[in-house]
């Protein structure tokens, strides 16, 4: 290749110079493009509340107390701080009774849980209170215990609530019991209402 020479050559490398720089910012520039266009336009970012719906929880259980607590508090937050409508209420409230205790469900008719649900979301709403934050227990502070022959997990989880600028905090200690397909369901919790009370009633 012939070396370039004098001004005509500068001028001309130059200008090669100004091709490549452009057709690279052509390319760059049109594939961005290309990438914004080939997103559907209906897609959409799934909410917290599709989130929780669209597990399946025959396939994807939550593999330990800790995780149990901690997809508990999701749903939760979803009763009390999505929009949601009655009949998301409703299917939430359906779905968290798949990780309940068959001895805790047994102590109220589905209808009457969901009624009772309804009338609580209701109350945070008009209180214009929130879930702000929760804390499960780390999962070297769970507890795991023997009794009856079947096990059980105690752990804590500290919540965060908001009403209106006040924000407070609620201690809430759990437990739960493995069931017959090894999966640990919730028995029963209780709010302690004394920091240092770490009991909790059936």
């Amino acid at each position: 290749m012939k070396r370039f020479q004098g001004i005509k050559g500068i001028i001309v490398l130059v200008f090669l110079v100004v091709l490549i720089v452009g057709y690279y910012y052509y390319i760059s520039s049109s594939g961005a493009s290309r990438s914004e266009e080939d997103i559907p336009e209906d897609a959409q970012i799934l909410s917290a509340t599709q989130q929780a719906l669209l597990r399946d929880l025959d396939t994807n259980y939550p593999p330990t107390p800790r995780e149990v607590v901690k997809y508990f508090s999701q749903v939760t937050q979803c009763f009390y701080n999505e929009d949601n409508t009655t009949e998301d209420v409703i299917a939430l409230g359906k779905k968290i009774r798949q990780i309940y205790d068959s001895d805790l469900i047994a102590n109220q008719t589905e209808q009457d849980y969901l009624d009772a649900l309804l009338l609580d979301v209701q109350d945070y709403k008009n209180n214009n209170r929130i879930i702000a934050s929760f804390s499960p227990s780390s999962s070297v502070d769970v507890e795991t215990f023997t009794e009856d022959g079947r096990d059980w997990a105690r752990l804590y989880c500290q919540y965060g609530i908001r009403q209106g600028e006040l924000l407070y905090n609620a201690e809430v200690v759990f437990v739960l019991r493995k069931d017959e397909d090894d999966h640990y369901k919730i028995f029963g919790w209780k709010k302690l209402e004394n920091p240092n009370d770490k009991s909790i009633a059936n």
